[in-house]
């Protein structure tokens, strides 16, 4: 009996010593934190495609809404606080900046995750990244902010799409399977070289005609993503290959052109990217 007052007492010391969201954000057991697949489901029922515009007017400057993370199931709250072309947001507490570490494994990175922003019942697919940049207003751990994109969302200085943020879009909003399924040469070559960049391997195993460890994405990396393609040779009706810049790291870091080559079986078949081409000449 004293041993159970003693800890209740030792508990409430810490509370009000330190708020529940302090020890919380800093008990880094955020991995047993509830997430959305509890139940046993896979994807939400409600997804509801949105473009940036609608989206934009549904949640205004300082509004606040949950973040989905598509693959752990995790949420988490942000504020958004700036953005004309896309969304700036900020954890709106340490406790979900803790949450927001731990979908990307205890590291800020630029890598681009598929997302859910929840409206009521409803999710609307988007991307983020996960690097604090720039300016921050609130006491949240978080030193800056960073950015949700939705289709037809840009870029604040370009002005222009930014492909891996929608290659994530698609896959939130599960129209990615179609999408690779009709996709052109250029279209499935572009697929697979912002998911190479953003490691995504299921992704990757879409376009791929035999599938691939995760080990072997560490050793290769595109230069210019952007870049318009150009094809290394004429194309016939059933191979075609591209002249790529990359980085592969199988005897030390190395920067040279590769071939990629995507090949199908007939003309109603779809396209496939042939990796081992791209790493066949750092072997």
């Amino acid at each position: 009996m004293r041993r159970s007052l003693l800890i209740v007492i030792i508990c409430g010391l810490l509370t009000s010593l330190f708020p529940r969201e302090e020890i919380f954000a800093h008990g880094i057991k955020v991995e047993n934190l509830p997430s959305i697949f509890d139940d046993g489901t896979h994807l939400p029922e409600r997804i509801e495609w949105k473009t940036w515009e609608e989206t934009d007017a549904i949640f205004p400057r300082k509004s606040t809404f949950e973040v989905v993370d598509m693959e752990t199931g995790l949420f988490f709250t942000v504020q958004r606080r700036a953005g004309e072309h896309h969304a700036d947001v900020q954890p709106l507490t340490k406790t979900d900046t803790a949450i927001m570490r731990q979908i990307y494994d205890g590291k800020w990175s630029w890598k681009r995750r598929a997302i859910f922003i929840r409206n009521g019942s409803e999710m609307i697919p988007a991307s983020m990244h996960g690097m604090p940049h720039g300016a921050g207003a609130l006491a949240n751990n978080f030193p800056g902010h960073f950015c949700i994109h939705l289709p037809k969302s840009t870029t604040h200085k370009s002005r222009k799409e930014d492909p891996s943020h929608q290659l994530m879009i698609l896959k939130a909003s599960g129209k990615l399977d179609s999408y690779i399924e009709k996709a052109t040469s250029d279209e499935l070559a572009s697929i697979f070289i912002h998911a190479v960049n953003q490691e995504d391997i299921k992704i990757i195993n879409k376009t791929v005609s035999h599938p691939i460890r995760r080990s072997k994405l560490k050793k290769l990396f595109f230069v210019h993503p952007n870049k318009p393609l150009s094809e290394k040779e004429p194309s016939n009706l059933l191979v075609t290959e591209y002249s790529v810049e990359v980085l592969t790291s199988r005897r030390g870091l190395d920067k040279h052109y590769a071939v990629m080559r995507l090949k199908r079986d007939s003309l109603t078949s779809r396209w496939t990217v042939d990796f081992d081409t791209l790493l066949k000449d750092d072997e």
